[in-house]
C-alpha cells in the first residue's frame, strides 16, 4: 500500500442493504482499510470510488468512498441508555435554560430520593441548572424541563442526529444521506 495515504483519511461511508447508512449520529463510517477488507471477504458491494487508489506490486484499487452491507442488518428498535444518547434525545441542549455548554444528566427525580437512572427520569443539563437542581425535585427548585424525558425510538435519535452534520461529508455521500448541506459553511 502506498504510504502517501494517510492511515485517518478515506473515510467509507457504510450502508444498510437497502442503502440507508447505518446510523447517522455518529454516522457510520469505517476506516478504508476496514472496506477493503470487507470488499475482498465479499461482504460489501461499492457504491462509490475516491479518486484515490492504493497498489501492491500486482494489484491497484481505487478507495471505496461509500459501500453497502451485502445482508441486511436489521435495526434495533430499542436504543442503548447511554450519556451520548440521552444527549442526541435532547439534542445536545439544556432541557431547563437550552444552554448547549458543559451538559450533564439531571435526575428529574433526584437519586437521592430514589429516583432512577433511566429514560424517564434523566435529562440533559448544564452544570450550573444541574447544580441549581441540587437534590430538588421540579416543584421545590421551580425548574421543569421544556421536554419531560423518554425512552426514545432509534427513528427518533435518527432524526434529531440529522440536525448535526459532521464536519465531513464527501461528495459521493450525499446521495445517500438527508442533511440540508446548503446550512454548511
Amino acid at each position: 500500500m502506498n504510504a502517501h495515504v494517510s492511515q485517518g483519511g478515506w473515510p467509507v461511508l457504510v450502508l444498510n442493504a437497502d442503502f440507508r447508512p447505518l446510523s447517522y449520529y455518529p454516522l457510520s463510517l469505517w476506516s478504508w482499510q476496514d472496506a477493503v477488507k470487507a470488499v475482498f471477504l465479499e461482504r460489501v458491494n461499492i457504491v462509490a470510488n475516491y479518486e484515490h487508489a492504493v497498489h501492491s506490486p500486482s494489484f491497484e484499487m481505487q478507495l471505496p468512498s461509500v459501500v453497502s452491507l451485502k445482508s441486511f442488518v436489521k435495526p434495533t428498535t430499542h436504543p442503548a441508555f447511554t450519556r451520548f444518547n440521552v444527549f442526541l434525545r435532547d439534542r445536545f441542549t439544556c432541557q431547563y435554560c437550552t444552554s448547549q455548554e458543559d451538559l450533564t444528566f439531571d435526575h428529574i427525580v433526584p437519586r437521592s430520593r430514589g429516583g432512577q437512572t433511566t429514560w424517564d427520569n434523566v435529562v440533559a443539563a448544564c452544570s450550573p441548572c444541574n447544580l441549581r437542581k441540587g437534590n430538588m425535585t421540579m416543584t421545590q427548585a421551580r425548574m421543569h424541563p421544556r421536554q419531560m424525558p423518554f425512552a426514545p425510538t432509534v427513528h427518533q435519535l435518527h432524526r434529531n442526529g440529522r440536525l448535526f452534520p459532521p464536519n465531513y461529508l464527501h461528495d459521493s455521500w450525499l446521495d445517500y444521506l438527508y442533511w440540508d448541506t446548503e446550512l454548511d459553511p
